[in-house]
């Protein structure tokens, strides 16, 4: 198999959010492919750690050492991967870095994941457009994105997230449904964005019916004590357990232990937790915001409800519990979708992205010397 030289700009954990796992989890499936990777992090911890406490400081501690990092990867690699996301994301880091590497000389693939691309667009094109222009090829997960995209007429080729299908795997200790006292998980960071509170609301409404149930929400972020007072002001404190962030294997294992995976997003375009649910056999109750009908079908592989509509999400959940026929159905189909985000499904379109950018550079170059 040829070799490529990749530089991938993006986040790595902590925290674990999609993008950042998606970046760490590339990283090292290439590296296994025998390609040459580098990895050159936006969200390199502060150093010293006490500038981080300054805002204005933390800036340029942060952003001086990145320039160089891209620097130095831009002469290095064949191809810049740049994972980018809306908003100052964009132009702190990913415009950064499809111009350092344009600057060198190198090819540049725009791998753009934000749930919020068509509100970012439409408030900042003007700005954005020609950093867009000046990548090679542009990369986006989903349906969805392509759909946005397409309404500024920038082509765009899909090439799907990577599930750790081994990782995320049903266990084989649970049949059916714990209808009697059923284990309902959240995994979303603790931001606004994803509206955890709906889910809690969602949740108090389900102990009417099921007083035994006990919900898990795993992920940090900056709304957790606000998210503590309203589980004591809504009296279920009791049964929600709130855990911080944890690591991959620790929320694989979370899953295993889940009857009901809850997402209650209000912004999302393919998210991470949702294919997991479904790759451990855990049933799905989801908004239907963004990108989320574009890999789930409800009634189907999901059921979907409104954002913020915490009656409605709590009614799907207590239909699963009721039903348990639907409930096995929403696993098999899951299980089944979920199979084309394996990394043996996905691979060849990376190394196909990959090798063409490498041969138009090398075709140039001949051209060139010619």
């Amino acid at each position: 198999m040829k070799s490529f030289r990749i530089a991938i700009v993006g986040p790595l954990p902590p925290p674990s959010g999609g993008m950042a796992n998606q970046t760490r989890q590339l990283g090292e499936l290439l590296s296994g492919e025998g390609l040459e990777v580098k990895v050159v992090q936006v969200n390199a911890p502060y150093r010293p750690a006490w500038v981080g406490k300054l805002p204005l400081l933390r800036a340029f501690f942060r952003l001086a050492p990145y320039l160089f990092q891209l620097w130095r990867a831009a002469g290095w690699a064949q191809v810049f991967h740049v994972m980018a996301n809306s908003g100052w994301s964009w132009h702190l880091f990913a415009a950064p870095a499809v111009w350092m590497a344009r600057l060198r000389g190198k090819r540049v693939i725009i791998n753009y994941r934000g749930g919020s691309a068509e509100e970012f667009l439409q408030k900042s094109y003007f700005w954005i457009r020609p950093t867009l222009l000046a990548a090679d090829l542009t990369v986006v997960p989903s349906g969805f994105l392509e759909a946005v995209f397409a309404k500024w007429k920038i082509a765009t080729l899909i090439i799907p997230n990577i599930i750790n299908l081994p990782r995320f795997a049903p266990t084989g200790e649970r049949s059916k449904l714990n209808a009697d006292a059923p284990h309902v998980v959240i995994t979303r960071n603790l931001e606004p964005i994803y509206d955890i509170p709906t889910g809690l609301r969602a949740f108090a409404l389900l102990l009417k019916s099921f007083p035994k149930a006990r919900l898990t929400v795993a992920g940090s972020g900056p709304d957790r004590d606000v998210l503590e007072a309203l589980a004591n002001k809504l009296g279920i404190a009791g049964s929600v357990k709130f855990t911080g962030r944890l690591e991959l294997a620790e929320i694989a294992a979370l899953y295993k232990s889940a009857d009901i995976a809850l997402n209650t997003s209000l912004i999302d375009n393919m998210p991470n937790s949702v294919l997991e649910s479904l790759a451990s056999g855990v049933p799905v109750v989801s908004t239907n915001v963004g990108g989320v009908p574009y890999i789930v079908q409800d009634g189907k592989t999901a059921l979907l409800v409104p954002p913020g509509d915490a009656q409605a999400m709590s009614e799907a959940v207590a239909t699963l519990l009721h039903d348990e026929s639907l409930a096995q159905s929403l696993i098999q189909n899951g299980l089944a979708s979920v199979q084309r985000y394996s990394w043996a499904n996905v691979r060849d379109a990376w190394l196909a992205a990959y090798s063409e950018q490498t041969s138009v550079d090398q075709r140039s170059s001949a051209s060139v010397k010619g």
